[in-house]
């Protein structure tokens, strides 16, 4: 399952520096991966300090976190 949430998380990485920031359930459809693994492996994005997570009425907007 870890390999799985790594796998993932490279997706989101890729999709979201393609895309900008977008809502979860669009992330989801967009990596073809279910909700649950894509957040896992948001988590773990997330802990590594490499996301951003925002409320957004239902749901959350998330976008990479850009080092300047």
């Amino acid at each position: 399952m870890i390999t799985e949430i790594g796998i993932v998380a490279g997706e989101i990485w890729h999709f979201l520096d393609q895309n900008g920031s977008v809502s979860i359930d669009f992330l989801a459809k967009g990596i073809d991966r279910s909700r649950d693994n894509v957040l896992m492996s948001l988590g773990w994005l997330a802990r590594e300090g490499h996301v951003i997570l925002q409320k957004a009425n239902s749901d959350y907007m998330v976008s990479l976190r850009k080092n300047d």
